[in-house]
């Protein structure tokens, strides 16, 4: 049953008198109250994954938590939960990707490397800057959002057809806020406990 069918026409294809559509009782549309996608906010632009450069957060008065000298624009933390940190919003996963593929020069020396066993830093290189690629990407999807935090984060690496690596970086994108550690009440004695006595 291999047909061949011009490109414009649908798959697959449609008979007299079939028609497609949804399963009865489906309901079409989005349920009520969800919205696909980032929330719709002003102030920064919506052009969407991928997009480079020229972010800005969502909101004005999300504090920005990422540490001083982080090479990534929100906080970025492996753990479920931010010690001295409270999640004001959770807004969902976000992820970042890149394919790469080494120069048919660093293949060659590659392989060569690899006959004698050991690191090879062709490959060392690429998977590092892969990695810092995906989350720089995430960390910008989080932004978009209006998010100061990405929770959970994990990598997930993948070979294609032999000759590409692709470096998946997700967590879940938060909002975060200090929380103020309680105030030391005050002991030492004052000249009325002295009296006391």
């Amino acid at each position: 049953m291999n047909q061949n069918f011009p490109p414009n026409q649908p798959y697959p294809p449609q008979q007299p008198g079939y028609q497609q559509g949804p399963p009865p009782g489906y309901q079409q549309g989005s349920p009520q109250g969800y919205q696909q996608g980032p929330p719709q906010q002003q102030g920064y632009d919506q052009q969407g994954y991928g997009q480079q450069g020229g972010y800005q957060q969502g909101s004005s008065n999300v504090p920005h938590v990422a540490p001083q000298g982080s090479p990534y624009p929100v906080l970025v933390s492996t753990m479920n939960d931010l010690p001295g940190y409270i999640a004001e919003n959770v807004f969902g996963e976000v992820f970042g990707l890149t394919v790469r593929s080494r120069n048919i020069g660093s293949n060659f020396t590659a392989s060569f490397r690899s006959l004698g066993g050991g690191e090879v830093p062709e490959y060392t290189q690429m998977l590092a800057e892969s990695r810092h690629v995906a989350v720089m990407r995430m960390c910008q999807m989080a932004q978009q959002m209006g998010a100061n935090a990405i929770l959970a984060m994990r990598f997930d690496c993948n070979e294609i057809a032999q000759t590409m690596s692709e470096v998946a970086a997700y967590g879940t994108a938060v909002v975060v806020r200090r929380i103020e550690p309680p105030r030391p009440t005050d002991t030492t004695p004052d000249e009325d406990d002295a009296n006391d006595s």
